[in-house]
């Protein structure tokens, strides 16, 4: 059995144990103010985009081939040259390999959660599962005890009021029957901070937000005379806010109005107001329309999309590694990924939007079958993994990062969740002393490991 070279953090991995009490923000130092920090302008991000890989993408048979490795590690796939002298990506990322100078390779990212469950929230908050894990290793479902996830943390610290959504996650709910994925919402925050939640599929030819239509006869003069209506009712109320009717209630009725009457999030879901050619070019699939509809919740200002590709599990290539990555989830990913980086800079918007590719962790090195008679696969690693990074900033054409022989173990440090959680909010501009107490009152910097430098600087570190 492989075993980790490397010692983690342990200020990385501070415990977050909570009940559903919503928290609030400190200043840390007597730096920040408190709720509403505002974004800083130093900031080089208007919007993340965040790819997720959910289930665990193969870093070998995608961004980290090892072709002078044995069979047994290398698998099946062939390598093919990039844009950056001595780097090899998998075959079956073509248009990938053409555009590497916009890319980052990140190859040493790395926890220490090998459950897709546990993983996912590690990888969406930059924080560890809260304990405890019940039922065991293997079924820790979201609940309010979680830290929230990125989207979350910024309407908290950043709360928008001008009908565009600080969170937008699409085109599924992470869950598998009862179980629902861990790091989606908001935890601990409360409901008042959850992502919005797409649960449509965008290829579909009947495809609309039927919450952002107004009813038949209903006028956006109508819906604001009733707007103005309801205000003067709650300021009416003989009904303290703070004890009978919520104030998060009234935030809420708010909100909708504003997203009702909101023309650019409203018209970012009109996927038809895009040329045929347009959709082709991203692929009339799943994949490729998330994508297309993320880059238009971009435009219309929204800070964080989260574009799931595929459902949970979806990477998880126990069986049939090679048939499933070169015949269903590589082809979309590699035409979807290019034509939204083709319009990204095109229009110059690059420059401010930070996209990220990952999973929540990799593959195992060694090839693996379930049963005798399986079609060989991989199993969970968490100790090595791959990512993209383009955009805001981000130097492309390197790669960040080294692996061993077998894509095992970073030989150069790490990179962890935290990191990535840092980087992201960094390039938002959020201020590194944000402190947000969980439910125990105890204090969590947002911002909790290390802005990953070499993204931006070059390096192999």
């Amino acid at each position: 059995m492989l075993l980790p070279r490397y010692e983690f953090d342990r200020r990385r991995f501070l415990r977050v144990g909570a009940t559903g009490v919503v928290a609030t923000v400190l200043p840390s130092s007597g730096r920040s103010s408190a709720a509403g920090v505002p974004i800083s302008a130093t900031g080089r991000a208007k919007s993340v985009l965040i790819v997720m890989l959910s289930g665990g993408p193969s870093q070998l048979d995608m961004l980290d081939p090892k072709p002078q490795a044995p069979a047994e590690i290398r698998g099946e796939f062939s390598s093919i040259g990039t844009t950056i002298p001595g780097v090899a990506v998998c075959e079956h990322l073509p248009k990938l390999a053409q555009q590497t100078s916009r890319w980052s390779i990140v190859r040493s990212l790395a926890h220490r959660e090998h459950n897709h469950l546990l993983a996912t929230h590690v990888a969406l908050t930059g924080r560890p599962t809260p304990i405890p894990r019940v039922g065991g290793d293997f079924d820790r479902i979201e609940s309010r005890n979680d830290f929230p996830n990125f989207a979350s943390a910024l309407d908290f610290v950043h709360p928008r009021h001008d009908g565009v959504p600080t969170g937008v996650s699409l085109p599924n709910y992470m869950r598998e029957g009862p179980l629902i994925w861990p790091g989606q919402y908001a935890g601990f925050l409360g409901p008042k901070h959850d992502p919005w939640q797409i649960n449509h599929d965008p290829n579909d030819v009947n495809f609309r937000i039927d919450s952002l239509s107004l009813q038949t006869g209903v006028t956006t003069p109508r819906l604001q005379s009733r707007r103005e209506l309801l205000e003067d009712l709650n300021r009416s109320s003989s009904t303290p806010t703070d004890s009978g009717r919520p104030t998060s209630f009234i935030q809420q009725q708010g909100l909708a109005f504003s997203l009702l009457t909101s023309a650019r999030v409203t018209q970012a879901f009109q996927l038809n107001q895009e040329e045929a050619s347009v959709r082709d070019r991203y692929g009339r699939n799943k994949f490729g329309q998330s994508l297309l509809l993320s880059r238009r919740l971009i435009e219309a200002g929204v800070p964080i999309i989260q574009a799931t590709m595929g459902s949970v599990q979806t990477w998880d290539t126990h069986a049939d590694n090679w048939g499933r990555l070169k015949n269903d989830l590589l082809p979309p990913l590699d035409q979807g990924l290019a034509a939204l980086t083709d319009d990204l800079s095109a229009t110059g918007m690059l420059e401010q939007t930070l996209v990220i590719v990952m999973g929540e962790f990799g593959r195992t090195p060694r090839v693996s079958k379930l049963s005798s008679d399986a079609v060989p696969g991989r199993d969970h690693w968490a100790h090595a993994y791959s990512a993209l990074f383009a955009g805001a900033g981000v130097q492309g054409g390197q790669v960040v990062g080294q692996t061993d022989s077998i894509a095992a173990y970073p030989l150069s440090g790490f990179w962890s969740p935290a990191d990535v959680c840092t980087t992201l909010f960094d390039a938002l501009g959020v201020s590194h002393d944000v402190s947000v107490l969980d439910p125990l009152g105890r204090p969590h910097l947002l911002l909790n490991g290390n802005v990953m430098t070499p993204l931006y600087t070059g390096g192999n570190v």
